[in-house]
């Protein structure tokens, strides 16, 4: 029979690792956001590539289609089961939302192949509206933990 911290233990998932920043919204604060995961990363044991890619991605559309002057965006990391890396970004432009049949449907020229990329790279992906006025694009990538 199971105890009441058991129970707790198996209904309440806490990450393993977590790793949170606010960041400039600006091609620095999009070099620098890669950097920094790779770094987290790296002192995770989590595999670099192709997380530092997603990450890479994933900022740079928070720079040049998320950005509100004086606003920053939100990288965060995190390990919630074993074998599972979640990214998210978060800005202040939940009026630009990206569409998975967008990206699956659209030709892009010289760039916009940052989604298409990402969707080839990640596990899963997706967009959560909220709170207002911002948005939050995720992607999870999953890992062999003993590597």
């Amino acid at each position: 029979m199971d105890t009441l911290s058991d129970v707790n233990h198996q209904t309440v998932r806490f990450p393993l690792h977590q790793f949170s920043v606010p960041l400039s919204a600006t091609r620095r604060g999009a070099r620098l956001a890669r950097l920094l995961a790779a770094e987290q990363l790296s002192s995770w044991g989590v595999p670099l590539d192709p997380a530092r890619l997603v990450v890479a991605e994933l900022a740079a559309n928070a720079v040049l289609h998320g950005r509100v002057p004086g606003r920053s965006f939100r990288l965060v990391l995190s390990v919630a089961a074993p074998g599972t890396l979640r990214i998210e970004v978060a800005d202040t432009r939940g009026d630009h939302l990206p569409s998975r049949t967008r990206v699956a449907a659209e030709a892009p020229a010289e760039s916009g192949y940052g989604l298409l990329l990402v969707e080839e790279l990640a596990d899963r992906w997706g967009v959560r509206c909220g709170p207002v006025p911002c948005k939050t694009v995720w992607a999870e990538l999953d890992f062999d933990p003993g590597r």
